[in-house]
């Protein structure tokens, strides 16, 4: 009984002494945990849109029919990237891009569907690439000067605008994207050298508070 009995004072002892040790461990463990949530669920990084290529071979204003419009070829390529490493991105309404002329739409495309989701850390590539088409627009006559004033040089300024409603992964509030890429485009008919594009970030309208 005296040997038994001190092995097991020993091992009292020593769980006396291991136990605040394993406590010690347990604490830390739960604060790394909290860190790791706080920094993959507490702070949104949102989404970078940009436009990696685009090329106009026709953009025509037609003021002869009743209503104003405009005939073109347009393609582009839109890039948008989720940064969040643990956060995906559901759409709450479809994600869409719009063709503007002088601030007037002409032209509007779905991107992605209203459910779709955008995983964290991943890139989605989007190509626009409508057939050669006619639009009516609504340019008013500072609109039809502004593209005579361009057309002389060949030089077209037209903003693509993205817009979309999202929620981020285990998070409740709906977030609005907003986006405006203004491009500057050098018309290239069909036939003649290909004009070099150079990549164009688009910038997002600031947030709102919850977001």
């Amino acid at each position: 009984m005296g040997k038994l009995g001190d092995w097991w004072d020993d091992v009292c002892y020593k769980w006396d002494e291991y136990k605040y040790c394993l406590a010690c461990l347990g604490i830390v463990a739960v604060i790394l945990l909290l860190l790791v949530l706080l920094a993959a669920f507490g702070f949104v990084r949102h989404l970078s849109i940009s436009v990696t290529s685009a090329s106009l071979t026709r953009f025509d204003l037609n003021t002869t029919s009743p209503a104003t419009s405009l005939s073109y070829n347009l393609t582009l390529t839109l890039v948008i990237h989720n940064p969040n490493w643990a956060m995906s991105v559901k759409n709450t309404k479809p994600l869409e891009a719009t063709y503007k002329f002088d601030d007037q739409v002409f032209d509007r495309f779905e991107l992605a569907g209203k459910g779709d989701k955008h995983p964290a850390g991943k890139t989605r590539v989007y190509h626009i690439d409508p057939p050669g088409t006619a639009r009516f627009v609504a340019l008013g006559n500072a609109g039809e000067v502004e593209f005579r004033k361009e057309n002389a040089t060949g030089v077209f300024e037209v903003e693509v605008a993205v817009v979309g409603e999202v929620r981020y992964t285990a998070r409740y509030t709906k977030c609005k994207v907003e986006a405006s890429c203004p491009l500057q485009l050098q018309l290239a008919p069909p036939g003649t050298a290909a004009v070099v594009f150079q990549r164009v970030k688009c910038k997002l309208e600031k947030p709102e508070k919850n977001c």
